[in-house]
Protein backbone atom coordinates (compact mmCIF):
# COMPACT_ATOMS: atom_id res chain seq x y z
CA UNK A 1 0.00 0.00 0.00
CA UNK A 2 1.28 3.79 -0.97
CA UNK A 3 1.91 6.15 1.44
CA UNK A 4 -0.94 8.31 0.20
CA UNK A 5 -3.41 5.62 0.89
CA UNK A 6 -2.22 5.15 3.81
CA UNK A 7 -2.48 8.79 4.63
CA UNK A 8 -6.27 8.91 3.48
CA UNK A 9 -7.23 5.57 5.39
CA UNK A 10 -5.49 7.20 8.62
CA UNK A 11 -7.32 10.65 7.93
CA UNK A 12 -10.91 8.42 7.57
CA UNK A 13 -10.22 6.63 10.89
CA UNK A 14 -8.87 10.27 12.87
CA UNK A 15 -11.88 11.72 11.39
CA UNK A 16 -14.86 9.24 12.23
CA UNK A 17 -12.89 8.57 15.51
CA UNK A 18 -13.32 11.89 16.42
CA UNK A 19 -17.11 11.88 15.32
CA UNK A 20 -17.68 9.08 17.29
CA UNK A 21 -16.50 10.61 20.57
CA UNK A 22 -17.91 13.91 19.90
CA UNK A 23 -21.52 11.58 19.56
CA UNK A 24 -20.81 9.93 22.47
CA UNK A 25 -20.14 13.02 24.84
CA UNK A 26 -23.23 14.66 23.72
CA UNK A 27 -25.20 12.16 23.19
CA UNK A 28 -26.61 12.15 26.64
CA UNK A 29 -27.31 15.96 26.27
CA UNK A 30 -29.92 15.34 23.65
CA UNK A 31 -33.76 15.76 24.68
CA UNK A 32 -35.63 15.68 20.92
CA UNK A 33 -36.15 11.78 20.89
CA UNK A 34 -35.88 12.44 17.06
CA UNK A 35 -32.48 14.13 16.91
CA UNK A 36 -30.84 11.25 19.46
CA UNK A 37 -32.13 8.78 16.92
CA UNK A 38 -30.24 10.78 14.42
CA UNK A 39 -27.39 10.89 16.09
CA UNK A 40 -27.64 7.23 16.34
CA UNK A 41 -27.73 6.30 12.86
CA UNK A 42 -24.77 8.29 12.58
CA UNK A 43 -22.73 6.93 14.73
CA UNK A 44 -23.08 3.80 13.36
CA UNK A 45 -22.45 4.97 10.09
CA UNK A 46 -19.31 6.56 11.29
CA UNK A 47 -18.47 2.90 12.73
CA UNK A 48 -18.95 1.07 9.56
CA UNK A 49 -17.14 3.77 7.66
CA UNK A 50 -13.86 3.41 10.62
CA UNK A 51 -13.87 -0.47 10.44
CA UNK A 52 -13.48 -0.10 6.45
CA UNK A 53 -10.50 1.70 7.00
CA UNK A 54 -9.14 -0.03 9.93
CA UNK A 55 -9.37 -3.05 7.89
CA UNK A 56 -7.74 -1.76 5.35
CA UNK A 57 -4.79 -0.14 7.18
CA UNK A 58 -4.56 -3.83 9.05
CA UNK A 59 -4.82 -5.61 5.97
CA UNK A 60 -1.19 -3.66 4.79
CA UNK A 61 0.11 -4.21 7.98
CA UNK A 62 0.48 -0.40 8.05
CA UNK A 63 0.25 1.58 11.49
CA UNK A 64 -3.31 2.90 12.49
CA UNK A 65 -3.41 5.98 14.13
CA UNK A 66 -3.34 6.57 17.53
CA UNK A 67 -5.49 9.33 18.75
CA UNK A 68 -3.93 11.41 21.92
CA UNK A 69 -5.57 11.58 25.03
CA UNK A 70 -4.56 15.71 25.08
CA UNK A 71 -6.86 15.82 21.93
CA UNK A 72 -9.82 13.34 23.15
CA UNK A 73 -9.98 15.39 26.41
CA UNK A 74 -9.59 18.70 24.73
CA UNK A 75 -12.06 17.40 22.59
CA UNK A 76 -14.66 16.39 25.56
CA UNK A 77 -14.26 19.07 27.40
CA UNK A 78 -14.90 21.49 24.24
CA UNK A 79 -18.70 19.77 24.20
CA UNK A 80 -19.19 19.68 27.64
CA UNK A 81 -17.95 23.69 28.00
CA UNK A 82 -20.24 24.51 24.42
CA UNK A 83 -23.50 22.96 26.45
CA UNK A 84 -22.64 23.70 30.14
CA UNK A 85 -25.42 26.87 29.80
CA UNK A 86 -27.25 25.56 26.31
CA UNK A 87 -28.29 22.21 25.67
CA UNK A 88 -31.65 23.25 23.59
CA UNK A 89 -31.88 21.09 20.23
CA UNK A 90 -30.96 23.93 17.99
CA UNK A 91 -27.40 24.42 19.65
CA UNK A 92 -26.74 20.44 20.23
CA UNK A 93 -27.70 20.77 16.08
CA UNK A 94 -25.17 23.41 15.29
CA UNK A 95 -22.39 21.69 17.58
CA UNK A 96 -22.67 18.69 15.20
CA UNK A 97 -23.13 20.22 12.27
CA UNK A 98 -20.05 22.50 12.79
CA UNK A 99 -18.33 18.76 13.63
CA UNK A 100 -19.20 17.94 10.13
CA UNK A 101 -17.84 20.50 8.81
CA UNK A 102 -14.72 20.63 9.79
CA UNK A 103 -14.53 16.53 9.37
CA UNK A 104 -15.43 18.29 5.78
CA UNK A 105 -12.65 20.47 5.14
CA UNK A 106 -9.67 17.96 6.74
CA UNK A 107 -10.66 15.39 4.86
CA UNK A 108 -10.43 17.89 1.49
CA UNK A 109 -7.23 18.65 2.51
CA UNK A 110 -6.07 15.17 2.88
CA UNK A 111 -7.39 14.54 -0.72
CA UNK A 112 -5.98 17.40 -1.99
CA UNK A 113 -2.43 17.20 -0.93
CA UNK A 114 -2.44 12.48 -1.63
CA UNK A 115 -3.66 13.09 -5.42
CA UNK A 116 -1.95 9.55 -5.97
CA UNK A 117 -3.98 7.19 -3.13
CA UNK A 118 -5.61 5.08 -5.35
CA UNK A 119 -9.51 4.37 -6.08
CA UNK A 120 -10.05 2.33 -3.19
CA UNK A 121 -9.48 4.81 -0.01
CA UNK A 122 -10.75 7.82 -2.36
CA UNK A 123 -13.86 5.86 -2.64
CA UNK A 124 -14.41 5.43 1.04
CA UNK A 125 -13.03 8.98 2.08
CA UNK A 126 -15.91 10.01 -0.54
CA UNK A 127 -18.33 8.30 0.90
CA UNK A 128 -17.32 10.12 3.94
CA UNK A 129 -17.69 13.31 2.27
CA UNK A 130 -21.18 12.58 1.24
CA UNK A 131 -22.19 11.57 4.24
CA UNK A 132 -20.63 14.07 6.25
CA UNK A 133 -22.80 16.72 3.63
CA UNK A 134 -25.98 14.65 4.08
CA UNK A 135 -25.62 15.11 8.40
CA UNK A 136 -25.37 18.91 7.82
CA UNK A 137 -28.58 18.79 5.55
CA UNK A 138 -30.70 17.04 7.91
CA UNK A 139 -29.08 18.38 11.04
CA UNK A 140 -30.11 21.90 9.81
CA UNK A 141 -33.72 20.75 10.24
CA UNK A 142 -32.91 21.01 14.24
CA UNK A 143 -31.92 24.90 13.80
Amino acid sequence: MKTQEIAVYREIQRNTEMAITAIDTISDKIYDDQLAMLISRQSLQYSQIHDQAVKELLDAKAELYHTGHLADMMLKGSIHCNTMLDTSTGHIAEIMIKGSNNGILEMSKILNHNEEAGEKPVALARRLLDFEEKNITHLKKYL
